[in-house]
């Protein structure tokens, strides 16, 4: 490239010239700056890498080959659980698809499990939400267990034949774990455990309970005395009860678990006496991104079904999707779902990195809930009468998304989460 001199030998370009130049000189800057950063291994990308589609694929063909509306309906009326679609689904590999192959998983992150959730709930929200919490609290146990527990515990959980819950909510205390009644006395070689633990996700068909118990009655602040310990179900002392009729996800338990001197062997404490707490709220961290993703997936099928819907439907002699009011409603459900996916992904991707932050696994849980709310109400919405009735489905999948707002840490102590991480101690 020859530049213009004046007399003195000074380059000169005309205004036009010089325009060219700049982005001659920003592209060469450019490429540049990509050869270097090309080098780097964590750069920004919003693609799903090769191995991750085929996740996201395969799990997205199980569902929609396995996850028949009948059967859906049929468990759903019965209140009970899908054992058959489970065996399939740890089969395959998706249940636990995120611990160590020692431990039965296939030795993928956070990510991956959000996928396979996503799909699964979009497909059917109440089997999606059963089979991606079958391995529900387990991860205390693989993130603080010893191997022993690991080997005991989670290796049949991915083989489908355990399923797992997280004894933490009391009746006086609901969201606040920084109180416990429930205690765990030490005796000799033994815990003896009393208390009661109410809204306990497969309570009353876990095979055992990773309980949060007080160990220590004298510490103070009380929660720098809590433990975790594992109790298996037909413990003497150990009972459960069904908490009673629920408004949606149904397919899964929720109990109220009583302990009446239940004794189990001092080798079920997980991690180090009074940690527990800790334990909790790290398994908080992780859990809250799965519980995200069941919204996320909630949302996206409720939305395929409006779709779906509103382009064969016609009333006043066109299809509902040819009026303006129905293509900003669907351009507002779209809009909320693909906001809702790039926070839960990066939520996800965020932890495997090994930055755990809770402030953003609460705005994944947070925002993500509501969308799943909004997003099926709006989608009754687009189905009038028949989006009430129980065959065209979005009616189930609204009463499964509300849920999504309560458990796991109620939208308003996502808020406190949040807050607490923006302003630190005042």
């Amino acid at each position: 490239m020859t530049l213009p001199k004046n007399e003195t030998g000074i380059v000169t370009v005309t205004h036009k010239r010089y325009a060219v130049f700049r982005i001659f000189l920003l592209t060469s800057c450019l490429v540049g700056l990509r050869r270097s950063f090309a080098r780097e291994e964590d750069t920004m990308d919003f693609k799903l890498n090769k191995e991750q589609e085929a996740i996201q694929k395969a799990a997205r063909e199980f569902a929609q080959g396995e996850f028949d509306k009948e059967i859906a309906l049929e468990h759903e009326r019965a209140h009970t659980f899908p054992t058959e679609l489970l065996k399939k689904a740890c089969e395959l590999g998706f249940i636990g698809i995120h611990f160590p192959e020692e431990y039965g998983g296939q030795e993928y992150g956070i990510v991956e499990n959000a996928l396979v959730v996503e799909e699964f709930c979009r497909q059917d929200s109440s089997i999606g939400i059963a089979l991606s919490l079958a391995d529900f609290s387990s991860e205390v146990i693989l993130r603080a267990g010893s191997e022993e527990q690991k080997q005991k515990y989670l290796i049949p959980v991915t083989k489908g034949e355990a399923l797992s819950s997280g004894g933490f909510t009391e009746p006086d205390h609901g969201s606040d774990i920084t109180l416990m009644d429930t205690t765990a006395v030490k005796e000799g070689d033994e815990y003896v455990i009393n208390g009661v633990k109410t809204f306990i996700t497969n309570g009353t068909i876990g095979s055992f309970v990773i309980l949060l118990c007080q160990t220590d009655p004298e510490a103070k602040p009380t929660y720098r005395g809590q433990s975790t310990i594992i109790v298996e179900t037909g413990t003497p002392g150990y009972t459960t009860a069904d908490v009673g009729e629920k408004m949606g996800v149904k397919m899964t338990s929720t109990g109220e678990l009583s302990f009446n001197n239940a004794r189990v062997p001092s080798s079920n404490l997980v991690g180090e006496e009074n940690k527990g707490f800790y334990q909790v709220l790290e398994f908080f961290d992780e859990s809250r991104v799965e519980i995200a993703a069941q919204a996320l997936g909630i949302a996206q099928g409720a939305f395929d079904r409006a779709l779906a819907y509103t382009k064969e439907r016609s009333q006043f002699g066109k299809k509902l999707a040819q009026f303006q009011v129905t293509q900003h409603k669907l351009a507002d459900m779209v809009t909320q779902i693909e906001t809702a996916r790039l926070i839960v992904y990066k939520s996800a991707w965020n932890f495997d990195q090994g930055n755990i932050d809770p402030k953003l696994t609460s705005i994944a849980k947070m925002y993500a809930g509501r969308v799943a709310v909004e997003v099926a109400d709006e989608a009754i919405q687009l189905f009038g009468g028949y989006g009430y009735m129980l065959e065209y489905e979005v009616e189930r999948f609204y009463r499964d998304a509300k849920l999504m707002e309560i458990y796991e840490g109620t939208r308003e102590i996502q808020k406190n989460t949040i807050a607490s991480a923006l302003l630190g101690k005042l």
